[in-house]
C-alpha cells in the first residue's frame, strides 16, 4: 500500500511555487475573477439545502431572492420591485425578469421555491420553521395572486420585519420551477440535480463544480440588471495557507480568503494588496453534546468555560479571524451585555469538575473541519483542557463528515461557526437560544441547539416572545433577559470568539465589498488595467 505524506506534498508545492515566484509574476485574465479559498464545506449548491458559508457565497451569485440586504443591514428590493406590509402579511410585486434559462420569473416560481424549501425539509428549512412556517401550512400562507403578485401571510410566530430578513437569506432563493421540475426523481424536488447545477436568475450560472477542487461560474448575459463585468469567476480550493499566500503574491489568484493569521499579516500595508476584515455577526463555537454523560452536567460545562485560554488563543491563533466574546451577540450591537468572567482559571475549573463528581477528569473527542483557523483552534483547546484534567482527542475531517456528525449528534465536542441573519441581538442569538423540541424523535438537525441536545424550554419561550414584541423598549429588555438566561444556564453551545472574515485582494480588483452574511455579490466587480 502506498502512503501519502501531506507534509511532503506541501513542502514540494511550496518549493515549486517559491521558485516560480522568482520568475515574472503571472496575471489572471482581465475578464475573470479568480478566488482562492477552502471549499471543504461545500457539500451542495441547492439553495434550499445548503447553509454552509462558502456554498452561500456561491449560491448568492447564482440566484436572486425577493429582497436582499446591504452590507450595513438594510432591506432592499431584488426580484420584488415593491412590497406592501399590513398587519397580516406582506404583498410583493415582482419586476419583469427572467431566469438564465429564458423562462420568465412569475409568482408561481416564488411560491414553488418557498414551498420546496419547507417540503424538502433540509437544514435550510429551520430558518422558516423556527418562526411558524411548515410544510403543512406553507401552501396556505404563501400564495400567487397573479403572475406578478405574491402574498405571504404572517405566521403567529413572526413579525413582518423578521420575515423580510429571512426572505433575504440564500435559503429563500427563487428557483426556476419549470426547469427544476424537469429533473425530479423519486419525489426529490429535483435535489439530486440541483446540488450540482443551477436554475436561477442571478448574475452568474454554474458552469462546473468539482468538489474540493474548483467552482466555475459564467456570466449570465441576460441578467436583469445587466451582464456582470467579469465573464467568469473561478473559485479554487486552496486549503494550505502558505500555498494560497504564494499564489496571491504571484498573481495566480486575485483574492484569498483562507489564510492563517501569520500569512494574513504579511499583506498588512503591503503595496498592491488590500485587506478587508468583514464582521459576520457570528461566532466560533465550542459545541458540547449534552447527551454525553459528562457534558450533561452544567458544572462540567462551566469548568470547560473556565478551562479555555481565550486571550492566548486570540493573540496567537485567531488574530484577524476573531476576538474574545462569550455571549452570542457582537459587543457593538445595541442591548448587548458584557461577556461573563470566563477566562482560563485552572484551579477553579478543576474544583468545578470535582464538584460535579469527576475530580480525576475524563476523556472526550473534539471534531473539527480541517480548515483555517479551526484546526489550530482545536489544538489550542486540547492543550487548555488538558490542564484541567480533560483529555481531548482531536479528530479532523472533511466538511461532509464533520457536518453530518454535528447534525446527527454524533460527537462529544465540535467546533462549528455561525453567522447572523440580521444585525441585532435576535439575528445573532436566536440560533443559540431556541430549541422547541429537544427529543431525538424531532430529528431537527437544522436547529443549532438541538444538535447539542441542550434542552432550554424557558430560554426558548423568552426568545419566541422577543421575536413577536413590537415595542422597541420592551424588546430590548427581552434581549437582555435572553443573554442573561443563556449565561446562567452554562451553555452547551459556547461562543468563544466573535467571527470575522479576513480577505486579501489584489488591489487591481475593484468593487468587491465583503458582506457580513456571506452573500457577497460579484456582478459589479472589475479589474484595473494591468500596470
Amino acid at each position: 500500500m502506498k502512503y501519502f505524506s501531506r507534509s511532503l506534498f506541501v513542502s514540494v508545492a511550496l518549493s515549486a511555487l517559491t521558485m516560480a515566484a522568482q520568475e515574472l509574476k503571472a496575471a489572471t485574465p482581465a475578464d475573470q475573477l479568480v478566488i482562492g479559498t477552502s471549499l471543504a464545506q461545500v457539500l451542495s449548491l441547492d439553495p434550499q439545502q445548503a447553509t454552509e458559508g462558502k456554498a452561500v457565497e456561491i449560491m448568492s451569485n447564482l440566484y436572486d431572492r425577493l429582497v436582499a440586504t446591504t452590507p450595513d443591514g438594510k432591506i432592499v428590493p431584488q426580484l420584488a420591485e415593491s412590497w406592501q406590509v399590513d398587519d397580516k402579511g406582506i404583498t410583493f410585486k415582482l419586476r419583469d425578469a427572467a431566469f438564465a434559462s429564458g423562462n420568465p420569473i412569475t409568482s408561481k416560481d416564488v411560491v414553488y421555491s418557498l414551498g420546496r424549501l419547507l417540503k424538502l425539509d433540509q437544514a435550510a428549512a429551520a430558518n422558516l420553521k423556527r418562526v411558524g412556517y411548515t410544510k403543512d401550512n406553507v401552501d396556505e400562507l404563501v400564495k400567487a395572486i397573479d403572475d406578478k403578485t405574491v402574498r405571504i401571510d404572517l405566521s403567529d410566530a413572526v413579525t413582518s420585519e423578521l420575515l423580510l430578513y429571512r426572505l433575504a437569506m440564500a435559503i429563500a432563493s427563487v428557483v426556476d420551477s419549470v426547469e427544476v421540475q424537469k429533473h425530479v426523481v423519486n419525489d426529490d424536488y429535483g435535489n439530486a440535480w440541483l446540488r450540482t447545477h443551477s436554475a436561477g436568475s442571478g448574475p452568474f450560472t454554474l458552469n462546473r463544480w468539482s468538489p474540493n477542487e474548483l467552482v466555475i461560474l459564467d456570466a449570465n448575459k441576460g441578467y436583469v440588471a445587466g451582464a456582470p463585468k467579469m465573464r467568469r469567476v473561478i473559485v479554487r480550493h486552496v486549503p494550505e495557507s502558505q500555498v494560497e499566500r504564494l499564489m496571491l503574491e504571484r498573481g495566480d489568484i486575485d483574492l484569498a480568503s483562507a489564510l492563517t493569521a501569520s500569512d494574513l499579516a504579511i499583506f498588512n500595508g503591503k503595496k498592491g494588496f488590500e485587506v478587508q476584515r468583514v464582521p459576520t455577526g457570528g461566532f466560533y463555537v465550542l459545541a458540547m453534546n449534552a447527551g454525553n454523560k459528562y457534558l450533561a452536567n452544567p458544572k462540567v460545562r462551566e469548568a470547560i468555560a473556565y478551562g479555555i485560554d481565550y486571550q492566548g488563543i486570540e493573540k496567537t491563533i485567531m488574530g484577524p479571524y476573531g476576538r474574545v466574546r462569550t455571549v452570542p451577540v457582537p459587543e457593538n450591537y445595541e442591548d448587548a451585555v458584557p461577556s461573563p468572567d470566563w477566562h482560563l482559571d485552572v484551579a477553579k475549573a478543576k474544583q468545578l469538575l470535582a464538584d460535579a463528581g469527576f475530580k480525576d477528569g475524563f476523556s472526550l473527542t473534539l471534531k473539527t473541519i480541517a480548515q483555517t483557523p479551526r484546526v489550530d483552534l482545536a489544538t489550542a483547546i486540547q492543550a487548555s483542557l488538558g490542564q484541567i484534567g480533560i483529555k481531548v482527542d482531536v479528530q479532523q475531517g472533511n466538511g461532509s463528515d464533520i457536518i453530518s456528525a454535528h447534525r446527527a449528534r454524533n460527537f462529544d465536542l465540535l467546533i462549528p461557526q455561525t453567522g447572523a441573519y440580521m444585525p441585532n441581538v435576535l439575528g445573532s442569538m436566536e440560533q443559540f437560544a431556541s430549541n422547541p423540541d429537544n427529543s431525538l424523535e424531532a430529528n431537527n438537525a437544522g436547529n443549532f441547539v438541538w444538535r447539542s441536545a441542550w434542552d432550554i424550554p424557558e430560554l426558548t419561550a423568552v426568545t419566541a416572545k422577543a421575536s413577536m414584541e413590537p415595542d422597541p423598549k420592551k424588546r430590548g429588555e427581552l434581549y437582555v433577559e435572553m443573554q442573561k438566561m443563556f449565561i446562567d444556564q452554562k451553555p452547551a453551545v459556547l461562543p468563544m470568539f466573535e467571527r470575522f472574515e479576513p480577505i486579501v485582494l489584489n488591489s487591481k480588483v475593484q468593487g468587491y465589498v465583503g458582506h457580513p452574511n456571506l452573500i457577497t455579490r460579484l456582478e459589479g466587480v472589475t479589474k484595473a488595467e494591468t500596470e
